[in-house]
């Protein structure tokens, strides 16, 4: 399963109710585990960690945002940390561990942000690895002014017309920041009491990247609970360790006459961090991942076991999963040969002219390997349905009536599945054909794997389709599915055989 980890900041830190209800939205989509909850009041925010599946990933940010914008105004709202909506800032964070990628990331951070835009009617921006444009990777510019500012400029400032939704502010939820990003650690630095504020907006000043320090360290200066605090986002902890973090701002305050008193982390940290900056206080040389016994556990345990167990399900006398979903599973995998070609293309010079497509062949790549993968289990539930239906009684006769509505609506469910797959698999097929004319010629036979898999998956879901428009007893309603699958069976096989030229072409034998 493909996890991918969200990090929402929420505008709010003070009332545990609200607090709870946000994260019981977003703990109640199905396959999400909540794994902090960390609260300031200070701040007056909330940021909660959780992991979900890349298919809920989406589902289970949104009923966060939706409950904040329900419960949260932005008009009654104060607090240390800048903000310009009820949810503030939501990025998306590989786990490449769990097998997911920027990619994924960038296109959950779209998809989250039109629907945000559209359902709620709330202006979102994309930040970071999911910009639009450069002056909005920074999570700072976009929020300068906070929201009072963003309020007056939003609707008459061009440059502030948002990526989604209206170019007017949402009068009690602002608006929202989303975006992907690789794993930011949130690590405060206490330098004593209040009065030594002006030293800690120092030292942040110093250490910071935008102001000529640590170019992965983003710092302010702030008093928390009667204390000074040094707030860092370190958002690349491989560039920038904690310790050299903590090393610096340590020796900057100390030029101040000013001496750490503590520190604290907001959130959660990859064992990696701490690992490292232990590994550095005892000048341990050498130190690396394998030296862990839990690393060496997990890989042991867990190498290989998501693609045998699903072989293994397939080859069992169980007829789920079936033929639908090993379609839907193929053509997933079509869709990262698609998306591996692309990446091979991108930052090339013999490829720049087509440098641009390709970054978006890959994230649209990425797109439908997710929507495919959903799709496997999907298959699966269709086919339950219908099993279920047919065991309905058939007896009095309005139980009868009932059973044969029943059928009929879960065939049509059935169909429509397997029919979502065909429209995502031909879609795999024209970018596995672009990828294969344009992309990287010396992974061209991968981009006719990616073709020949695609159309593969599209043909057999097309079967899925038609099986279960045949079985109805009444095909008018599903005459129209049959129909769309046929033409979309002939989209893949014109595609793949672009791909298959372009693969002679360059094979030239």
């Amino acid at each position: 399963m493909k996890l991918v980890e969200c990090v929402p900041n929420f505008s709010e830190g003070r009332r545990p109710d609200v607090i709870a209800a946000i994260r019981d939205a977003i703990a109640h989509v199905e396959g999400v585990t909540i794994l902090d909850v960390s609260s300031d009041p200070s701040h007056n925010r909330t940021v909660v960690t959780f992991v979900a599946p890349v298919a809920q990933a989406v589902d289970a940010a949104y009923a966060g945002i939706a409950e904040a914008a329900r419960r949260i105004d932005l008009r009654e709202h104060r607090g240390e940390h800048p903000r310009i909506g009820a949810t503030d800032v939501c990025p998306f964070v590989p786990l490449g561990a769990w097998g997911s990628t920027m990619e994924d990331c960038i296109a959950l951070a779209r998809t989250l942000g039109e629907r945000v835009g559209r359902e709620l009617q709330i202006p979102v921006y994309l930040y970071e690895r999911a910009a639009t444009r450069p002056d909005r990777e920074n999570l700072a510019d976009i929020r300068r002014g906070e929201f009072e500012g963003l309020r007056t400029e939003l609707g008459t400032n061009p440059n502030r017309v948002p990526d989604f939704g209206p170019d007017a502010i949402h009068e009690s939820a602002g608006a929202t920041v989303i975006g992907a990003r690789p794993f930011l650690v949130a690590y405060n630095v206490y330098l004593g009491p209040a009065s030594n504020v002006p030293v800690a907006k120092e030292v942040a000043k110093a250490v910071r990247g935008s102001s000529g320090g640590l170019r992965y360290v983003k710092a302010l200066g702030l008093e928390v609970d009667g204390q000074a605090q040094v707030s860092m986002n370190l958002v690349d902890t491989e560039k920038t360790p904690l310790h050299r973090a903590y090393e610096a701002v340590r020796s900057e305050a100390a030029a101040h006459g000013v001496t750490p008193t503590w520190s604290e982390l907001v959130g959660l940290v990859p064992e990696r961090a701490l690992m490292e900056a232990g590994a550095r206080h005892v000048q341990l040389r050498g130190f690396g991942p394998s030296m862990l016994l839990e690393q060496q556990v997990r890989d042991a345990v867990q190498g290989g076991a998501s693609l045998s167990g699903f072989v293994a399900d397939v080859a069992s006398a169980s007829p789920t999963p079936g033929g639908g979903s090993v379609a839907a599973h193929a053509g997933a995998l079509g869709a990262a040969l698609a998306q591996m070609v692309a990446g091979l293309t991108v930052g090339k010079k013999k490829y720049a002219a087509v440098d641009a497509e390709m970054r978006e062949a890959a994230l649209r790549a990425a797109d439908l390997g997710n929507r495919l993968a959903a799709l496997v289990a999907r298959d699966a539930h269709a086919y339950e349905q219908v099993s279920a239906a047919y065991r309905l009684p058939k007896e009095p006769a309005d139980a009868a009536d009932a059973r044969a509505r029943a059928i009929h609506e879960a065939l049509l469910g059935a169909a429509a599945v397997p029919l979502e797959t065909a429209r995502a698999a031909a879609d795999v097929a024209e970018l596995a054909a672009a990828v294969a004319e344009r992309g990287n010629s010396n992974a061209v036979t991968d981009a006719g794997v990616a073709a020949m898999l695609a159309e593969a998956a599209c043909r057999g879901a097309a079967y899925n389709v038609r099986v279960n428009v045949v079985a109805l007893e009444d095909r008018t309603d599903g005459a129209p599915l049959a129909a769309e699958a046929r033409a979309l069976v002939e989209r893949a096989a014109r595609a793949a055989q672009a791909a298959q030229a372009a693969v002679e072409r360059t094979l030239g034998d």
